[in-house]
């Protein structure tokens, strides 16, 4: 049984476990106020799933792709929990949730996961359906790009407007059922921060 936090859209947050699937899951879709509510999400999904941070056995973080100062905040506090809890953060990529929750919904085929990256660009993720582990099967990206230079071909092309926690901390349990290396423990950025540290003032004698 796991945590698992995402904040690459909105924040979402959820704990699961291999047998018994999403056990709770709570989401918010504001893009910006990830820091307001990702600890009462937390608090919210271990009171409404009954488990003590003793019982999970890791948290999963979602990796990206996202904005840096959104997904910033759900990794910190996915590594806060873990590192107060005594327990091992996994990685995951985000993207990869939502094609696992598109094709638990019924999806079929070739899948373009896209999101907003903001300044006008998306991030994208093609699959080309699930494996017997019931991973996603990620065939390119993510990447980074114009929406107009995005070409879903004969994908179907699904607009994200959040992450599931839920299918998240499934692909995390999965992923170790299966003896499965885990994502990079890297946040998938795919641009430089918007903000860059000053350089400051030159300072002589």
């Amino acid at each position: 049984m796991l945590l698992a936090i995402d904040s690459s859209i909105g924040t979402s947050v959820a704990v699961v476990d291999h047998d018994r699937g999403i056990i709770a899951e709570r989401s918010s879709d504001d893009t910006r106020g990830h820091a307001e509510v990702v600890g009462a999400l937390i608090r919210n999904v271990l009171e409404a799933a009954g488990v003590r941070p003793a019982e999970l056995s890791a948290v999963a973080a979602g990796m990206g792709p996202g904005p840096f100062t959104g997904l910033r905040i759900g990794i910190a506090a996915a590594r806060a929990f873990a590192f107060g809890a005594g327990k091992p953060v996994v990685p995951v990529v985000s993207h990869d949730a939502i094609a696992a929750d598109w094709y638990a919904a019924g999806g079929t085929g070739e899948l373009l996961v896209t999101s907003d990256a903001r300044r006008r660009e998306v991030y994208w993720s093609r699959y080309s359906g699930m494996d017997a582990a019931g991973l996603p099967i990620r065939v390119d990206g993510p990447g980074l790009a114009k929406p107009a230079d995005v070409e879903a071909g004969e994908a179907t092309r699904f607009d994200a407007v959040r992450v599931p926690a839920g299918q998240l901390g499934m692909i995390a349990e999965n992923t170790w059922a299966a003896g499965r290396a885990f994502a990079a423990d890297e946040p998938l950025y795919l641009r430089s921060p918007d903000v860059s540290p000053s350089a400051g003032k030159r300072v002589t004698a």
